[in-house]
């Protein structure tokens, strides 16, 4: 069932977390190559806002119940714990259908690999959700680069900080590593995939995790990384759920300049208040959040690229009907991977 004619991609969601109905279902449904048509939660109170807000789509308890009608389906997209995501995803595979696994993309690269196999075998495509390559301000970074407005850059910083004390609220708080937990595992998956996009492959990695939350047999709530590019270009990540002052999302000194920006792509809680990529305002950045680019004293703010999570779900359409390949690659998901399970190994 690998391929997909023009009709609508027949989809089914499983998971209406965070995932599942901020990401994955508004995206699916904003695009007429799709249909939504199967949501799996066992959750009362996230069955009834399913039914709510996708009153054509078919409810189902269990992924059982939705395997049962795979005959009717094309693709299958895992917002579930990542702990989920082998069996999960070895069972829609075994049904002939097309794959969107959410990251962390699985709890070990041996995992990721025997899936790959297993969709390649199978005739079938296997994907990953790396969404943040779609992000405002990665796409304005990416066009500054691809210009030379910075020269020949040497030094790359990039955060993803917030202050939340009281966790998520949900299984991010308590999964160990084992489960796929910890912030390293579930951010340095975007953060790790941004800096390989940018600035090539890694010769080099290094870590630090940290557990300062409340559950102290979970995984990492602080992380940093090193990476050194086969490039030459140095990349220092962040990444901290409990930074009661955070620092700038990108900092970036090149040869000529340096650009720093501000603030967390708006794209999230646009898509949680109910602002769909239709909606005039979605992906666009206000002036006052724009980076800036220069050298001390003379640096200029850079309008922003308008953010675009919706192109994932175009390229993944696209891919499924022979025109292109997929959004992303399972190897790239792999290689990122292999850096955070080598850094947890030895952190």
């Amino acid at each position: 069932m690998g391929a997909v004619t023009t009709a609508p991609i027949r989809t089914a969601v499983v998971g209406f977390g965070v995932s599942g109905k901020v990401f994955h279902a508004p995206l699916i449904q904003a695009d007429p190559n799709y249909s939504l048509d199967v949501i799996v939660t066992a959750d009362p109170q996230r069955k009834a806002e399913a039914e709510r807000l996708y009153p054509q789509a078919k409810v189902v308890p269990t992924p059982e119940e939705m395997f049962a009608l795979a005959a009717d389906l094309d693709l299958v997209v895992l917002g579930t714990p990542p702990l989920t995501h082998l069996d999960l995803g070895a069972t829609a595979i075994a049904h002939g259908l097309n794959v969107v696994v959410d990251k962390p993309f699985v709890t070990a690269v041996a995992h990721g690999e025997e899936l790959a196999g297993r969709a390649s075998d199978a005739g079938v495509q296997l994907t990953v959700f790396q969404n943040r390559r779609w992000d405002a301000d990665f796409l304005t970074l990416r066009k500054l680069l691809r210009d030379g407005a910075l020269g020949e850059v040497h030094s790359f910083e990039s955060r993803f900080e917030w202050w939340r004390p009281e966790g998520f609220g949900n299984w991010r708080d308590s999964a160990t590593l084992a489960e796929g937990g910890g912030i390293l595992h579930d951010l340095g998956a975007h953060l790790i995939d941004q800096a390989i996009q940018l600035f090539g492959p890694v010769e080099e990695s290094y870590g630090e995790t940290a557990n300062h939350g409340p559950h102290r047999e979970a995984a990492d709530t602080e992380a940093f990384v090193s990476l050194r590019h086969e490039s030459g270009v140095r990349t220092r990540l962040w990444m901290n759920g409990m930074a009661a002052q955070v620092g700038p999302r990108f900092h970036v000194l090149g040869s000529k300049a340096g650009y720093t920006k501000w603030g967390l792509d708006s794209q999230e809680p646009a898509l949680a208040a109910g602002i769909t990529p239709s909606d005039a305002s979605y992906g666009r950045e206000p002036q006052e959040s724009w980076g800036l680019l220069g050298v001390d004293g003379t640096a200029t703010p850079v309008p922003a690229e308008k953010g675009d999570y919706p192109q994932f779900y175009s390229e993944l359409a696209a891919s499924l009907r022979g025109h292109g390949p997929l959004p992303v690659q399972p190897g790239e998901a792999l290689e990122t991977l292999r850096i955070i399970e080598n850094i947890h190994a030895f952190a």
